[in-house]
């Protein structure tokens, strides 16, 4: 699959036409095995459907300038309501259902003439880390296999690596769209908390929840991004902030920029090959003139605690319209409350059953002071190190790894417990509300080491700076 850019620019000349780009996305997702049988990456397809939407996107050129998308396939998460796929969040509670109206982010993919090409599998309703705890099955990683893609975005991440699209939307909670491009090699970008619209994405946890993009490069995902961000009425969270050109920001320099590493993202356990990678993309930013800084965040250590008490809190509260009457599965049971427990005991999964009754604990009388109120104030805690950090830090950017491993094998780890930590780098900033985003830095025994840039609120366009800098050098084309 070609670049964005190179595929809007040859579209927009004439160059390209989506049929063709269209015809190219469903012979590679054939070529990798992207069905259920194989690596599983998308729950819902139609080829008729992709090539529908193809047709369409040249209407969406205005006063003939083309979209910034224009002819780019983009893969959507199972979790972004279309009109045209089903949106059943990775779960049996949903099979079948087809949402009546689409997701703000979606509708602007079409204005901006991208092309909508299937939705990929994930974790039921967001709650994992591997993209294992998924109805239809688990997603593999297509450059190795037997390992997970990461999660709860692993279709979307995998639908990259995989090089069917070079664009597309995941959800973040707590690093659902950061550790699985870390995991599949790939570009993946959290944005600030507001930036972009959640309407019509189905929540999980609402003070937490994200659409993030996931790109083959940097300017991918800058111009996906671009696409989705900005004000939407429909959503009240939505900042009316002016969106800057995200892909424009490969233009500036990053001599003199101020990156942090913060120690507390690497702790004496953190594998010394995966520090060893990140010490290197620090160095080569050093030698493009950027000053590195060693900063502290010393209340990183309770994100996770706090992270696994309002998350669940507040999946509990958001998953209980899933109940047979309005949407999605009934099983009939003894009158109402026999079909609500018939229907949600055999529509969940495991894993979502599993945060649904500790989120349910957690909010209960008597308990909600000692373990909900407490965990937002330590949110708050972890809020205001990010806020010193960068207000009176002078830092414009921390630098850390994305994940303290590289993809693990399917099935490999069964403790939820250890299956959690694997987003201990990644929680902090879905805590704070800030942007952060995960790109490739290097490889171990093969398998992609993601680095994370963590930006200051609505400091998106200095993290891609740094981003488009590091991945030059990378590279090999250096630019000041």
């Amino acid at each position: 699959m070609l670049s964005a850019s190179k595929l809007r620019d040859d579209t927009a000349a004439g160059a390209t036409e989506p049929a063709a780009t269209v015809k190219a996305a469903i012979a590679r997702a054939r070529e990798v095995g992207a069905g259920r049988d194989n690596l599983n990456i998308f729950a819902w397809s139609d080829d008729d459907d992709a090539r529908t939407h193809g047709t369409a996107c040249l209407g969406q050129m205005s006063d003939t300038i083309p979209g910034l998308l224009l002819g780019v396939p983009v893969a959507i998460k199972d979790n972004i309501a279309t009109l045209t796929l089903p949106t059943t969040c990775g779960s049996h509670v949903l099979e079948g259902y087809v949402s009546p109206y689409e997701a703000t982010v979606v509708t602007k993919l079409r204005e901006a003439g991208a092309i909508p090409f299937g939705k990929t599998n994930m974790d039921e309703f967001a709650m994992g880390s591997s993209t294992e705890h998924s109805a239809y099955g688990p997603t593999r990683n297509p450059l190795a296999p037997d390992r997970v893609p990461g999660g709860s975005s692993g279709g979307s991440a995998a639908a990259v690596a995989a090089g069917i699209v070079s664009v597309a939307l995941g959800s973040e909670t707590g690093g659902s769209v950061r550790q699985p491009a870390s995991f599949c090699g790939v570009v993946g970008v959290k944005p600030t908390y507001g930036r972009v619209s959640r309407f019509g994405l189905v929540a999980f946890a609402s003070s937490l929840d994200n659409v993030g993009v996931l790109g083959a490069t940097v300017d991918d995902a800058a111009r996906g991004l671009r696409v989705v961000a900005g004000h939407d009425k429909l959503d009240s969270t939505s900042a009316d902030i002016p969106v800057p050109d995200y892909h424009l920001a490969g233009a500036s320099p990053i001599k003199g920029m101020v990156i942090g590493k913060p120690k507390e993202y690497f702790p004496e356990t953190l594998d010394p090959r995966i520090r060893a990678r990140c010490d290197e993309a620090l160095e080569r930013m050093r030698a493009l003139g950027a000053v590195i800084r060693d900063v502290s965040l010393p209340n990183t250590a309770m994100a996770i605690p706090a992270y696994y008490i309002v998350a669940p809190a507040e999946a509990s509260s958001n998953l209980a319209r899933f109940d047979g009457v309005r949407y999605g599965l009934r099983i009939k049971g003894d009158g109402l409350r026999g079909m609500y427990e018939a229907t949600r005991s055999q529509g969940f999964g495991p894993e979502v059953t599993r945060r649904i009754l500790l989120g349910t604990y957690v909010l209960s009388a008597g308990y909600y002071d000692a373990y909900y109120r407490k965990a937002q104030q330590v949110r708050t805690l972890i809020a205001a190190d990010f806020s010193k950090v960068f207000a009176t830090g002078g830092v414009d950017v921390l630098f850390t790894p994305t994940t303290p491993t590289t993809a693990f094998k399917i099935g490999a780890i069964s403790d939820p417990y250890e299956m959690y930590m694997s987003d201990i780098f990644t929680v902090t900033a879905n805590l704070a509300g800030v942007p952060a985003m995960s790109q490739p830095i290097g490889l171990l025994d093969g398998l992609p080491v993601g680095g994370q840039f963590i930006a200051p609120h609505f400091g998106e366009m200095a993290m891609f700076t740094a981003a488009y800098a590091l991945e030059r050098a990378q590279s090999g084309e250096v630019r000041a």
